[in-house]
């Protein structure tokens, strides 16, 4: 099972920042990226279909591997170590790119900091064909970066430290991020950028009739009634729903009551991440739909298998699939996910997908 802290105070005291009249936000002097497609303003509609859109975080992951986690007040040497570009955010990015067909973009809005970092995620997302528009840099924060601490049997702890991620979005969502939004097949967001962007961002597709999967994974603080209720699908882990719900998760009956719990708070479907027990769908009044794990070969690094998961997802959705095919498209994306080391790097290709469905 994944573990993650997150670091969401400000950058580094040897940033300096520029407070705005409030005191709460660094004033953010903001460029689009270098490689984004044509202009900014550029529509959606020149692709065929509604693309996918993520709104969310872009991390550099920092990789070291080691045998086991350190103890309390104690140095381990780790085996090897890497810096891979990451984040929740432009990883389903990447992945909607990778798994969408021809002629349906998927696009990424997000902050990154003027570094070696940001052009490091930029760069990724680029050769993944994700499309940039959006992709905006910031100065006033670095790049949200994350440790990654990747143990011999493929399960992660993960510490983030927010960056621009956090300090890179103003206090109003740009009209025209806003504008990508209204225009989008679907809308995923996470909870590793202020909730208050995803607030506004949900609530502008919801007034387009574009649906929104959040997904919990993120900061760890409750979740408003406001955004619970402006979101389709809510689509937490196992420990996410706990925590979320102040209930047991422990076996699938618990899991049902903690969804159940989810239905009262405002969302009618929940999608359920349950690792090596496969997933489920909680729809308000229905049966819950289940999917088994497709089994991997080999599991070499889980970090970004959620991610993977929901994209997919979220791609078959969009494409007019049943939602069981669709539980069964995210399970095999996952299953390939965890082969091969890294978030982004580890993203399977459409045809990939395919192929293993196909041989099952």
């Amino acid at each position: 099972m994944e573990s993650l802290i997150q670091i969401s105070a400000s950058p580094t005291p040897l940033l300096s920042l520029r407070l705005n009249n409030n005191g709460h936000h660094p004033t953010t002097h903001i460029s689009f990226a270098s490689k984004s497609f044509a202009s900014p303003l550029l529509s959606v509609s020149a692709s065929s279909e509604k693309p996918v859109v993520v709104v969310g975080s872009a991390n550099a992951d920092i990789y070291v591997e080691i045998d086991r986690l350190p103890k309390e007040g104690e140095t381990v040497s780790a085996r090897s170590g890497e810096t891979l570009a990451g984040g929740k955010g432009a990883n389903q990015a990447c992945c909607g790119a990778l798994l969408c067909p021809h002629g349906r973009s998927t696009f990424f809005l997000g902050r990154v900091g003027s570094d070696a970092h940001g052009q490091l995620i930029e760069d990724a997302l680029s050769d993944g064909g994700v499309r940039l528009d959006r992709l905006q840099r910031v100065e006033a924060a670095p790049t949200g970066h994350a440790v990654v601490m990747l143990q011999e049997n493929g399960q992660n702890s993960i510490i983030i430290v927010g960056g621009a991620n956090i300090w890179g979005w103003q206090d109003e969502v740009m009209v025209e991020d806003l504008e990508v939004v209204k225009d989008a097949g679907i809308v995923l967001l996470q909870r590793e950028i202020p909730d208050r962007v995803n607030l506004q961002v949900a609530q502008a597709a919801r007034r387009a009739n574009v649906p929104v999967i959040l997904d919990v994974g993120g900061m760890e603080g409750p979740i408003s009634k406001e955004l619970i209720n402006v979101v389709d699908i809510l689509s937490p882990n196992e420990t996410e729903l706990a925590r979320l719900t102040g209930m047991p998760t422990e076996n699938f009956e618990q899991i049902t009551h903690a969804a159940m719990k989810c239905h009262e708070m405002g969302t009618k479907q929940v999608l359920v991440k349950l690792g090596e027990k496969g997933s489920a769908l909680f729809i308000q009044g229905q049966e819950p739909i289940r999917q088994p794990i497709i089994t991997a070969k080999r599991v070499v690094d889980t970090t970004g298998a959620g991610d993977t998961f929901t994209a997919a997802f979220a791609v078959a959705l969009v494409e007019g699939k049943s939602k069981t095919e669709c539980l069964k498209f995210a399970a095999a994306a996952a299953s390939l996910c965890v082969q091969v080391k890294g978030a982004i790097p580890s993203m399977p290709k459409r045809a990939a997908v395919m192929k293993l469905l196909d041989s099952l």
